[in-house]
């Protein structure tokens, strides 16, 4: 058979494509495009939680630590935990202290960011600007100014109020149980909270089409009525991301609490966070320590199942 008769025809179309392994690319792609960095969360955080919860099984005192030597302990450390008389009221207070400052944080947020849409720019910059710098600042700076404001002695909080008319407020110790002491932690986590979630809301706010709100001026609907119609809409996807990121962040907090007054006084300002820290660094108890870590992570599970499921839903209505 000669060259010329094995060539094709002039014109003569390719075979088409095969269906099937486009399909099959295009389906598997995503998942190949996400491969690495599920890998890399699997490597960085998947061993070291797979490590705790092993470590929550060992006795792993300073002992055991130095000599290298294996101890298994089965749920010893989670029945030492679990029998202390403290480890509920820790948790409970921990649950409370944590929905108050999520609430507080996610209303004066909202507040703001409501407030940066309606007014005009330059109080709107230096707004957001004092916002930015409450922000930037590092958290133990931020609790040793605290820490000044509520002394009880020096404090400018207490002296500003004598001032004012408060007599009540002379010398008036703010640390000197565990609820002011944490109403005193909460406020300054609060503070430094509010401005991530009111520039999150701020930005979903600008993103609503303005063509809306005028259509909604036009039909004569009030504040109140462009609000649910509208803004709600809009803002509430964005909303419960932010407050599921502030339960998450606010439930872990340590820095500030432990820096205001270590746990006290007499243990009655101690969050889970601060109890791992005195078992496992302070108490040299890594084992207790990891088995308290596993019980956060279960009571975390435990208070955000509810909202996880309804943040889910919301988002399938949304598809």
């Amino acid at each position: 058979m000669t060259a010329t008769q094995t060539r094709p025809a002039s014109g003569t179309a390719e075979p088409p494509a095969v269906p099937g392994a486009r399909r099959r690319t295009s389906v598997s792609m995503p998942y190949l495009l996400l491969a690495p960095a599920v890998l890399a969360l699997v490597v960085l955080l998947g061993w070291p939680a797979v490590n705790v919860i092993i470590t929550s099984f060992r006795k792993l005192d300073l002992g055991e630590l130095t000599s290298g030597r294996v101890v298994w302990a089965g749920f010893d450390n989670y029945a030492e935990v679990l029998s202390g008389s403290d480890f509920w009221v820790i948790a409970l207070r921990t649950v409370v202290f944590t929905a108050c400052m999520v609430a507080a944080t996610v209303v004066i947020a909202l507040l703001l960011a409501l407030l940066m849409q309606n007014i005009p720019a330059v109080p709107r910059v230096l707004l957001q600007i004092s916002l930015l710098l409450a922000w930037a600042m590092p958290q133990l700076a931020a609790t040793t100014v605290f820490q000044w404001i509520f002394d009880q002695q020096f404090g400018i909080l207490n002296k500003t109020l004598v001032l004012l008319g408060f007599d009540s407020f002379e010398r008036a110790a703010w640390f000197s149980s565990g609820t002011s002491t944490l109403t005193v932690v909460g406020i300054l986590i609060v503070w430094q909270a509010v401005p991530f979630v009111a520039m999150t809301l701020y930005a979903a706010l600008i993103g609503v089409p303005k063509d809306l709100y005028e259509s909604a001026g036009i039909d004569g609907a009030n504040a109140h009525q462009t609000f649910a119609a509208i803004t709600w809409p809009h803002l509430k996807p964005v909303l419960m991301i932010v407050t599921f990121l502030s339960i998450l962040w606010d439930f872990k907090v340590f820095s500030q609490v432990w820096a205001i007054r270590e746990g006290g006084p007499n243990g009655e300002s101690t969050t889970l966070p601060v109890l791992q820290y005195l078992e496992g660094i302070a108490g040299k108890h890594f084992g207790v320590a990891a088995a308290v870590s596993v019980l956060m992570v279960l009571v975390l599970v435990v208070v955000c199942a509810q909202y996880l499921r309804l943040l889910l839903r919301s988002q399938e209505g949304e598809l």
